[in-house]
């Protein structure tokens, strides 16, 4: 399961991560709520732990969002605050959990548990936008009969521009995602990989195109 966690109290981020990791999940973090936003925007999350007051939006604030967005990854609000009316605004807001701090190590694994039984745990093993199939497990782009081998960069970058069809995504958002949290790469970077999904989409004759937005990023049209 991956989870995305978004808390700006950078020791209680911390002992959230080791728990999840201790129980084999995939974990990725932001510590404000417009980085979170963004993440949640272009991510492939299981649950989103979203905390209530957090810089630049509040959780509410990226809830709804999320929710406008067409987002239906589960949303588990974490937040000292537990007064009947702040849920009331957290589940109106789309929510679908609220815990109250301080929690157990255990109580958290069992709302978790909860989400993941709420979502029926349904995975998908291939993205489709327009003619071309990207199959998640063995990194293989296809369009009708042709087929081509993704690096795992490559395969990263367009898992998320096909996540997102339409949609204009910086070259920020793209570095984020599909590199790590520490990275040098910078627009260099993303230029050089997104000449080569061209140049593979061309190969296998697709029909779908990353198209530039100047000053802006790149989005997946078909």
């Amino acid at each position: 399961m991956k989870v995305l966690i978004v808390e700006d109290d950078e020791r209680l981020a911390a002992a959230l991560e080791k728990i999840l990791k201790d129980n084999s999940y995939e974990i990725e973090s932001a510590h404000d709520g417009q980085t979170g936003l963004n993440f949640g925007l272009v991510g492939n999350y299981d649950v989103i732990i979203l905390d209530v007051m957090l810089p630049k939006l509040d959780g509410f604030e990226v809830t709804r969002e999320l929710r406008r967005s067409n987002v239906s990854t589960p949303i588990m609000l974490l937040t000292a605050r537990d007064s009947t009316t702040d849920k009331i605004t957290g589940y109106d807001a789309g929510a679908d959990d609220y815990m109250t701090k301080p929690f157990s190590p255990a109580e958290l694994m069992a709302h978790l548990r909860a989400l993941g039984r709420r979502q029926g745990e349904v995975q998908f093993e291939a993205l489709s936008v327009g003619d071309l199939r990207l199959d998640l497990e063995s990194y293989t782009l296809s369009c009708g009969q042709k087929s081509i081998q993704l690096s795992f960069k490559e395969f990263s970058i367009l898992r998320i521009l096909m996540s997102n069809p339409g949609i204009v995504l910086s070259k920020e958002t793209l570095i984020a995602k599909a590199w790590e949290a520490n990275t040098t790469a910078g627009d260099n970077n993303v230029e050089a990989y997104i000449s080569f999904l061209r140049k593979k989409l061309t190969h296998i004759g697709s029909a779908c195109k990353i198209e530039t937005i100047r000053k802006a990023g790149y989005r997946l049209v078909s």
